[in-house]
């Protein structure tokens, strides 16, 4: 049970690489720049290891479970965010993302 709770765990922080890669991609002035981008394809890349991982672990787990605690993604979000884009993180962005984390941790129990 531990290691599909370990995989979930990897499973959140991939898919918050992803939206990291894509962002960084966003930045592509048109169509074709987007296309010869590797934040592009490097992102596509961690949202699919990040939905066959969640497959997997959807075999072992309830969906009840599962669905709310890839909130984590939201934690993983923020640190990247501050660390890699140098975004400033508010206290209401720490107090939404508690209030989500609190919320996902009540229902998955």
């Amino acid at each position: 049970m531990t290691l599909y709770f370990m995989l979930l765990f990897v499973m959140t922080l991939l898919g918050s690489a992803a939206s990291l890669f894509l962002k960084k991609a966003s930045s592509a002035e048109g169509i074709m720049a987007l296309i010869c981008n590797i934040h592009f394809y490097a992102g596509g890349f961690l949202y699919l290891a990040s939905a066959l991982l969640n497959i997997y672990v959807l075999r072992y787990l309830d969906y009840s479970v599962v669905l709310p605690l890839t909130s984590l993604t939201y934690i993983w979000t923020m640190v990247f965010s501050y660390f890699i884009l140098k975004e400033k993180i508010t206290g209401k962005k720490i107090m939404g993302v508690a209030l989500i984390l609190a919320g996902a941790v009540a229902v998955s129990m």
